[in-house]
């Protein structure tokens, strides 16, 4: 599930107006990831607008999605590993 999130969170980051070379704040990526989510009518949305642009600029695409990836690992990931967060088996 952890998984699944850290995509939907980056796929809604590929999908904002934010630019690919900026180090956003937390406060800012939130806002802008719930802003695509909103726009895009929900995570599936943000999905099919990441997929159309790797069909048409794959290039461009692939540079946008690898900043996205590393701005959503660098917040949430390390949130989620966070042993006061963990879960008891």
């Amino acid at each position: 599930m952890r998984s699944q999130m850290l995509a939907a969170r980056a796929a809604a980051l590929f999908a904002s107006d934010l630019s690919s070379g900026s180090q956003p704040s937390a406060a800012v990526v939130e806002s802008a990831i719930a802003l695509s989510v909103r726009r895009c009518g929900g995570t599936r949305g943000c999905a099919a607008a990441l997929a159309a642009a790797y069909g048409d600029y794959p290039e461009s695409a692939m540079v946008r999605m690898r900043w996205a990836r590393g701005v959503i690992m660098s917040m949430y990931d390390q949130k989620q590993s966070s042993p006061s967060l963990a879960l008891a088996a």
